[in-house]
């Protein structure tokens, strides 16, 4: 069995084979704007459900990015020296320095301790924004989690991307059984229609491509630049898991 908890925004606690896996931490308190560079910015609008004082050991943090406080801000970047290791973009480790272990999309690391099962940890391609965008916001990756046994597919975490041709890769190299997807169609005023995640409309024909057994959708709420809301019910094939609480998948 697979236990995710939603912590809020793209923070999940991923517990699996004796692993206690923490993706994107984010823990600070609702209220302070945020620089995301370029003249862009959000305000941070819902705190986490559980503070990073009572997230208790994690083994791994699996950061999409760092430099985009919605993603990673201080009081998550504060956790990251407890953490046994980073497992994050290559720019993104050289500015983190420590443990920080850098993957371009498709390379892979594994994790292997004793007494718990060894995870395969493959970065996935992102593209967090239009054509041509990468220069301005970043290095993005997703993630895919393999291991021994795994019934459905692997563990998908999407990370901050619009649908591209990155996108249709995970389609057609991966055998998805549960899927997080990073959600809440970004915007910003200063760029107008220009969307820098995806919008919960894009994602369910992404699953309808994928066909995950599971769709978690995360990042959709807690911030003023999420503009595309889940809706409730959420639209189907997507599995709410409720801020604070946990659920337990067949792995």
């Amino acid at each position: 069995m697979i236990r995710l908890t939603h912590v809020g925004g793209p923070t999940v606690l991923i517990e699996v084979g004796g692993w206690r896996l923490l993706t994107d931490p984010t823990f600070d308190p609702p209220g302070r704007r945020y620089a995301f560079g370029w003249g862009t910015s959000s305000r941070k609008l819902a705190g986490p459900a559980i503070g990073a004082d009572a997230i208790g050991s994690v083994d791994a943090v699996l950061l999409s990015h760092d430099h985009h406080g919605d993603n990673l801000d201080p009081a998550g970047r504060a956790l990251l020296p407890s953490a046994g290791m980073v497992v994050t973009t290559v720019p993104g480790a050289r500015r983190l320095g420590g443990r920080a272990r850098g993957l371009d999309p498709w390379q892979s690391v594994v994790l292997d301790a004793p007494g718990k099962e060894r995870i395969e940890v493959t970065a996935t391609p992102c593209r967090h924004g239009p054509p041509g965008s990468r220069p301005i916001v970043g290095a993005v990756i997703g993630f895919a989690l393999r291991w021994e046994g795994q019934q459905d597919g692997v563990l998908w975490i999407s990370g901050d991307t619009v649908p591209f041709s990155g996108t249709d890769e995970v389609v057609e190299r991966l055998e998805v059984g549960v899927a997080l997807l990073h959600l809440g169609g970004v915007r910003f005023p200063i760029t107008g229609p220009l969307r820098y995640t995806m919008t919960a409309t894009e994602a369910v024909e992404l699953c309808a491509r994928l066909q995950p057994a599971t769709a978690i959708p995360i990042h959709y709420e807690g911030w003023a630049h999420f503009r595309d809301a889940l809706g409730d019910p959420p639209p189907s094939p997507f599995r709410r898991i409720p801020i604070g609480e946990a659920v337990e998948l067949r792995a």
